[in-house]
């Protein structure tokens, strides 16, 4: 899995993405009544697909979102063809808006055979250590998870999470000195965007990152947007300037001596890959000078 955003509850002294908790309880009263729900409700009530299992304490969840496609070239050969009709029978040729209208109307009447595509989205729920940790491609994916929660259960509250010192001040902090944070070493993988008006890039791949021409780089003004990074030898990943996890990659040591059975194999990958997680996080926030208390 790779969890390129993270986020934490959000509390009346802590900061982030989450729910607010009173003694470890949610409260879910307004959706569903008297009768407490069970988790299996609250998942089904909410959009989720399944709740895929809850390991060690960890609640893994996937979301389920279907959209239509409709081919863009398909619309506009469809508009095009409304309109000669248009004006082979009355003499004219359709306005702007009366264009748009048609292209709305044509947009309605081909949604039913429009292809249907699936998204799944992970989600891992640390309700000890107040972690909220979504598996998405993009951020515009990981708001639209925080925005159904939102929605969805009553009494959640949602700030971005903030650290002390930002990804791109510690990353260029890093790679000038060339020391990285304790318990992290640098990869061989790094972007470097300059601030002016030239919007000049250079992006390193399986490149050494501990030389001059890069100290020069960041000294000269190019801000670091990607930067490689390994914990503890255990878990590798590519820290962004909007403090996402991506690639990340639970090295071959944090398997050895697992179960092997199909049985339980989902279960063992799981309680490793966030026991894992659960130390690197707060390693990462530490690196970055810690939260930035909530006012």
């Amino acid at each position: 899995m790779t969890h390129p955003g993270f986020a934490s509850f959000s509390t009346p002294k802590r900061r982030g993405y989450g729910l607010i908790v009173d003694e470890g309880v949610i409260d879910l009263s307004v959706r569903f009544g008297a009768k407490y729900p069970t988790l299996h409700e609250v998942v089904e009530a909410n959009g989720f697909a399944e709740l895929l299992e809850a390991v060690a304490g960890q609640l893994i969840l996937k979301l389920m979102a279907e959209s239509r496609a409709l081919p863009g070239s398909v619309v506009a050969r469809k508009v095009k063809e409304r309109v000669a009709q248009i004006e082979a029978s009355t003499g004219r040729k359709p306005g702007k808006k009366e264009t748009r209208d048609l292209k709305d109307d044509i947009r309605l009447e081909l949604l039913p055979m429009a292809f249907t595509k699936q998204a799944t989205t992970l989600v891992w729920l640390d309700p000890e250590a107040r972690w909220l940790v979504i598996d998405a491609s993009s951020q515009a994916r990981a708001d639209e998870v925080v925005t159904m929660l939102v929605k969805s259960l009553p009494g959640l509250a949602v700030t971005l999470l903030n650290t002390q010192v930002s990804p791109t001040a510690a990353m260029s902090e890093w790679l000038i000195s060339q020391e990285p944070p304790s318990g992290f070493t640098v990869d061989r993988e790094c972007e470097l965007k300059a601030a002016d008006e030239s919007k000049a890039v250079v992006r390193y791949a399986r490149h050494p990152l501990d030389n001059d021409e890069v100290r020069q780089h960041v000294q000269g003004g190019k801000l670091p947007t990607r930067l490689a990074l390994t914990w503890d030898s255990r878990v590798s990943f590519v820290l962004t300037e909007g403090l996402q996890l991506k690639k990340l990659t639970f090295l071959e040591v944090v398997f050895e001596g697992a179960a092997a059975g199909k049985d339980d194999g989902f279960d063992t990958d799981t309680a490793i890959a966030t026991g894992e997680l659960r130390k690197l996080l707060p390693d990462l926030l530490e690196a970055l000078g810690g939260e930035v208390a909530l006012a």
